[in-house]
């Protein structure tokens, strides 16, 4: 999974006295934070109570689809018999549910898998979906990850670090009886590196992904019985991205995305018995980004990103000509599945004025029927407007561009504050979403919120998505900079209240951003933010490792460690002269919380106003609803004394 996590802060315009304080969750260690306000809580309610629905699949016995949703603090499994009928929660438990599926066919068991407190050491689960009863069924130690049924739903491969603790071996196994688990394949390599895309029709071979980077992937075909290996898109030389490799219902076909020889992922199909590769879309100009392959019938679907917005498109297997596509709401898909007969396509959207509504196509006759409702509470969804697509040049010439939303100019007059939101990744998007929490600015604060799409950014490339390999990765924070610039000189903004805030490696951004540009901006939050190269490569979880220094260095090389600690937030620490919230998950396994801990003793060591949150239950990002609240909370108590006040 790509480090994709985005600061999920907000801020609030000048409030009354406060009449009570805010009472941080037990699972929230506050440090430096201000008392915050019963009346600004209130204030905000209407933006924190929002829920959308994620399509997880079919079930194989009725015409109910499984969604995700939040109940109460988390997401979790929900039934819905119909469509818009009310969903029926399935599982439980205090930390969020993920990787959901039916038995196909069987529909006797739903596989998924939970975590603990966000360490991300996943255990799979059998659950009975008609007493929602459930049975753990890995080690409940080990990390596992990226689970499949085979067609007929008798068994399911994954990967797991079960054998060392490291290495991302795949595993097949029948759930129902756990004590059938046995390794397909021992492999070298952790993270991402190995995962499970899919089965052949007759049960007999898998297709993995081997990841080297988000510039390299391999396809493989592994045969089970014999626990082997064969290179459907070898190394020959010639480096590429290949992936979502999928067997067609004949069996005679493979489906992939690649960008061999083309600058995006276009659909290719390889053949099994000539070993011949036909690309399917070769005049593509934007990445597919999710293929969906039934099992049986005749339509496959697949997306595609244009700029930043996904397309669905239908292909007709046998011909590989297209067919014609439903029109759906303008926004962002999720997963997708086809049903086991192949007559259905089930998707969820989220758009600018959704967090997500789950959709169901008919592939005979194109019609979407929507089957979930969103709740939005009581959000001025009137003031929250389609994002502005703006391109702009760099420091060097090279074209650049990002979401502006912008505040409603009838509602909020004048030049407004702007806070630019940095994605993580760092080969992730920013792409036109809900806002959720962050709508708060936008609709009642007339502060806008402007998302980069700098160098390295994926979706525009393979070429920009290298721009900021090793040697490079400053070049990024100059866009920044030129952001900065092009923001300065609009004539809706205010171009002397702009603060920076980002996660995972959009916080890293945020760090470096403000040594290079701490005097032109206000203030800045880091979520799960990198501040020291050198420390996080050598203290991220181990089976992490090798995948984060293709992309950043090596840091056991002299000339790349010395590099990476020149450019380390860390230790430009004291050109950072504006105040910074800092937010952390205390079991983040990926930048582990020493990372924020060292850059807040820093900062406050050199007088910098630095306040502190921690969730003691969280890992990557916050996923719990209370402390998600709480950090947003801070944030825009933060934002409040930091950014709104006039321009001097």
């Amino acid at each position: 999974m790509r480090l994709s996590i985005l600061a999920t802060v907000a801020t609030l315009a000048l409030v009354g006295p406060a009449v009570a304080a805010v009472t941080p969750p037990d699972t929230i260690r506050a440090d430096g934070v201000p008392e915050l306000s019963d009346a600004l809580q209130a204030d905000v309610a209407n933006y924190t109570e929002f829920n959308g629905a994620s399509f997880v699949g079919f079930d194989p016995k009725s015409n109910g689809i499984l969604i995700s949703r939040r109940a109460g603090n988390v997401t979790h499994l929900h039934r819905v018999t119909a469509p818009l009928a009310k969903p029926e929660q399935l599982t439980k438990g205090d930390d969020p549910v993920s990787g959901a599926a039916y038995a196909p066919s069987r529909g006797d068991v739903i596989l998924y898998a939970q975590d603990k407190g966000g360490a991300e050491f996943w255990q799979l689960y059998r659950l009975d979906p008609k007493s929602a009863a459930a049975t753990l069924v890995t080690d409940g130690k080990s990390r596992n990850q990226t689970q499949h049924w085979n067609n007929d739903g008798t068994r399911v491969a994954y990967a797991s670090t079960r054998r060392n603790g490291k290495d991302n071996d795949i595993w097949v196994m029948d759930p129902r009886d756990p004590s059938t688990d046995k390794i397909a394949l021992q492999v070298d390599g952790g993270g991402e590196g190995w995962t499970v895309t899919g089965w052949s029709p007759d049960g007999k071979k898998l297709l993995v992904n081997e990841s080297i980077s988000i510039n390299e992937s391999y396809v493989w075909l592994v045969d089970i019985a014999a626990g082997t290996k064969t290179a459907i898109t070898p190394r020959n030389g010639i480096k590429g991205a290949n992936d979502l490799a999928q067997f067609d219902p004949s069996g005679e076909g493979i489906w992939y995305a690649s960008d061999v020889g083309a600058e995006s992922k276009r659909l290719v199909r390889y053949d099994v018995k000539t070993g011949n590769r036909d690309v399917v879309t070769p005049d593509l100009r934007w990445d597919v980004e999710e293929l969906a392959m039934p099992t049986r019938g005749d339509v496959a679907a697949y997306f595609v990103n244009e700029a930043g917005r996904s397309v669905l498109h239908l292909i007709d297997l046998k011909t590989r000509k297209e067919r014609p596509a439903p029109k759906l709401p303008e926004g962002q898909i999720g997963t997708a599945r086809i049903s086991d007969d192949g007559s259905k396509l089930g998707l969820g959207i989220t758009s600018a004025k959704s967090p997500g509504d789950v959709f169901v196509v008919d592939l005979k006759n194109g019609n979407a029927v929507r089957w979930t409702t969103a709740e939005t509470g009581n959000m001025k969804l009137d003031r929250l407007r389609e994002p502005e697509l703006v391109k702009l040049k760099s420091f060097d010439g090279l074209e650049i561009s990002g979401f502006y939303y912008r505040p409603d100019p009838k509602a909020f007059p004048g030049k407004r504050p702007v806070i630019i939101d940095i994605h993580g990744g760092p080969e992730g998007q920013s792409r036109p979403k809900f806002l959720g929490r962050a709508g708060y600015l936008v609709a009642e604060l007339g502060v806008g919120i402007f998302y980069p799409n700098v160098r390295g950014s994926e979706g525009y490339g393979k070429t920009f998505l290298e721009l900021d390999d090793g040697m490079k990765r400053e070049d990024s924070v100059k866009d920044i900079g030129a952001v900065i610039d092009w923001l300065k000189a609009d004539g809706a903004t205010d171009g002397a209240r702009i603060g920076v805030q980002g996660g995972s490696y959009g916080g890293y951004m945020t760090l470096a951003v403000m040594t290079h540009y701490s005097d032109r901006l206000r203030a800045a939050i880091d979520v799960v933010g990198i501040s020291n190269f050198v420390t996080f490569l050598t203290n991220t979880s181990p089976y992490r490792q090798d995948l984060r220094r293709v992309e950043y260095g090596d840091e056991r090389d002299p000339a790349m460690r010395e590099f990476l600690q020149k450019i380390s937030p860390l230790t430009n620490v004291a050109k950072i002269t504006k105040p910074m919230l800092v937010v952390q998950g205390a079991n983040d396994p990926r930048v582990p919380k020493t990372e924020a801990d060292q850059m807040v003793q820093a900062l406050r060591t050199l007088g910098t106003p630095t306040w502190y949150v921690v969730g003691l239950d969280e890992g990557h990002g916050f996923k719990k609803k209370k402390n998600a609240d709480y950090q947003f909370l801070s944030g825009m108590q933060f934002w409040k004394q930091h950014l709104l006040a006039p321009s001097s």
